[in-house]
């Protein structure tokens, strides 16, 4: 498996404005690393150049020391997987088929055994049989959720580089819980390495290793939630009036937005 993702001074522009500005960063093997910053400070975009769904400016995104442009698409899939925000498929399929197709790196058919348990580890079993269109958006992000560990599944557990944006937007406050639950015990095992965007700083705090805080394009802190998470550097980067204290269960800072 690739070992090492990273970016190296990366620049992306839209017309003249420039949406990211000379970013580097590395990720590391086994860890959950929080993108998180205000609105339209280029998180998604950050995101999708990181996954080559976009082509920087300048700079290079690389995955083990190669060019993600420099990859062929099917060894590409077997290593990263995204799931973007408020993906629309074109199609209506049953549940177990959206998250079929993403074996399509490994396998031609599917496999009924792999889908259940991915199913079962995602709480989606009482989704079978469902059609995709039919469903809420918090189950649609379920779904997708599965669909992204699908297509890094190999040998019985997902591996690989898993990107996510927003995952938890649509989710009621068990599935935001569950989904993170989950995402931090397989990045325990040391096969899975996450980095998912979050605009819910508390839930970064709680779940992320590392905390990754942009803003108008540029990388201006990272390292633990609670290096990253102070409150006079959010007030600044962030324009509100808020208060930083520790979670009363977990020795983890949490963010209160004053009256």
């Amino acid at each position: 498996m690739a070992d090492r993702y990273c970016a190296e001074n990366i620049v992306f522009q839209a017309g003249r404005r420039t949406i990211i500005n000379d970013i580097s960063l590395s990720l590391s093997q086994g860890e959950l690393i929080a993108l998180i910053g205000p609105n339209g400070a280029g998180k998604s975009t950050l995101l999708r150049l990181l996954t080559g769904y976009l082509k920087p400016a300048s700079g290079h995104c690389l995955l083990a020391g190669k060019p993600l442009s420099a990859w062929r698409p099917d060894a590409l899939s077997r290593q990263r997987a995204v799931m973007r925000q408020n993906t629309q498929l074109g199609f209506d399929w049953p549940v177990e088929a959206v998250i079929g197709m993403s074996r399509a790196p490994w396998t031609r058919t599917p496999e009924a055994a792999v889908i259940q348990e991915i199913m079962r580890i995602t709480e989606c079993l009482p989704l079978a049989g469902r059609q995709f269109a039919a469903l809420s958006g918090g189950e649609q992000q379920r779904v997708q959720l599965a669909r992204a560990l699908a297509q890094l599944w190999c040998d019985g557990a997902p591996r690989g580089w898993l990107f996510l944006d927003e995952p938890t937007s649509a989710l009621d406050l068990y599935h935001q819980q569950y989904l993170l639950r989950l995402l931090r015990s397989l990045t325990r095992q040391k096969d899975l390495h996450v980095c998912v965007v979050l605009h819910d700083l508390n839930l970064a705090a709680l779940w992320a290793d590392r905390i990754l805080l942009l803003h108008n394009g540029r990388l201006v802190a990272g390292g633990t939630p609670e290096a990253v998470l102070q409150a006079d550097a959010l007030a600044h980067w962030y324009g509100a009036q808020l208060h930083v204290g520790q979670h009363p269960a977990h020795a983890a800072p949490q963010v209160f937005l004053a009256p």
